[in-house]
């Protein structure tokens, strides 16, 4: 079932468009995860599912109801839909009476409070601390009491902005497991925004990506800023004085560059230094996603590359080998 349609959605700011979105359906039930560079739109978009902030034009169903962003209709659906901000913020007081608030508005018995918030606080692990102060817990820790705030609330929807970042691999590792457990036991729909595309594809269903405001079936990876210099007839992007790029021709000087993923291929080495336009690097981490092989090689830079699953084991790559790499310049997008 089509939980959110959104239509011509346009979000601008002082003359500038940062969200154009012809068309994008969201079905119930499913996890959803957002990507993009930075200033792609991301938290834009999520504010608006959120029914935070209006878009500057187009339309929006939710539930199959048309949306109109005025103060009576978005109180309705505000109460479906629950955001958990990057850098969530708790009140000074204790756990208990920070989850307690919304129970509170929701005008729910003391009573039935006392066991939505044990039974949420379990659902994150974070019972022990239904008396704890909240000023000093730890950033992993306010994150899931946000999250079981939030899920005290009963959402048909949970949006999560960056739900892991700034954390150590442990607490994203068990933030993770909170999200599939939440989507296991209740069958909420949930989106959440990331810049780990592994992360991503190990929890969701769907995916959506975001290039300069629009939603893209291929995926911008790879952002360097750097400036565009000649070498031996050729242009290159330098990102430092070792890293040089092959870059289509073009009359920028410093600029931003993303280079998708599938158009960096490992080649054959020949001799003990890489032959331009190749770039000799370590490959410092390798994930499995869904039908491919995705490898981070570090040239001096960590780029980001995927391959099929038959090249990787012909090549037997494994962390720390060494391997050239070249990018083909069709792959290179200017910004």
């Amino acid at each position: 079932m089509t939980l959110y349609f959104l239509k011509d959605i346009r979000q601008s700011y002082a003359g500038r468009t940062v969200l154009d979105i012809a068309e994008l359906a969201l079905d119930a039930g499913n996890i959803y995860t957002l990507t993009g560079p930075n200033g792609a739109g991301k938290t834009t978009l999520l504010n608006i599912l959120s029914f935070l902030s209006p878009p500057s034009a187009g339309q929006m169903t939710f539930n199959g109801i048309p949306v109109k962003f005025n103060a009576a209709s978005l109180q309705q659906f505000r109460k479906s839909v629950v955001l958990v901000d990057q850098h969530p913020i708790l009140f000074s007081t204790t756990v208990f009476k920070n989850i307690e608030f919304g129970l509170k508005i929701r005008k729910i018995s003391r009573k039935k409070r006392n066991r939505i918030i044990q039974s949420s606080l379990s659902m994150v692990g974070m019972k022990a601390f239904i008396n704890a102060d909240a000023r000093y817990l730890s950033g992993g820790e306010t994150k899931r009491i946000a999250i079981a705030r939030a899920l005290a609330c009963a959402p048909n929807v949970l949006i999560m902005d960056e739900p892991t970042a700034n954390l150590d691999i442990e607490n994203q590792l068990n933030i993770e497991s909170i999200i599939r457990e939440i989507h296991r036991q209740h069958n909420v729909t949930i989106i959440f925004c990331t810049h780990n595309i592994a992360q991503g594809a190990r929890l969701a269903s769907q995916h959506i990506h975001l290039f300069a405001g629009r939603v893209t079936d291929t995926e911008h990876e790879n952002i360097f800023k750097g400036e565009i210099t000649a070498l031996n007839g050729r242009q290159y992007f330098r990102i430092d004085e070792k890293v040089l790029i092959p870059v289509p021709a073009t009359d920028k000087r410093e600029t931003k560059i993303s280079i998708h993923p599938g158009a960096i291929k490992i080649v054959d080495r020949r001799g003990d230094e890489p032959v331009p336009p190749s770039l000799r690097g370590k490959v410092m981490g390798l994930s499995v996603e869904k039908d491919w092989i995705r490898a981070m090689v570090d040239v001096g830079v960590l780029i980001s590359l995927i391959m099929e699953t038959n090249e990787y084991d012909s090549r037997n790559l494994r962390i720390n080998d060494l391997v050239d790499i070249e990018i083909h310049p069709d792959g290179i997008t200017f910004f």
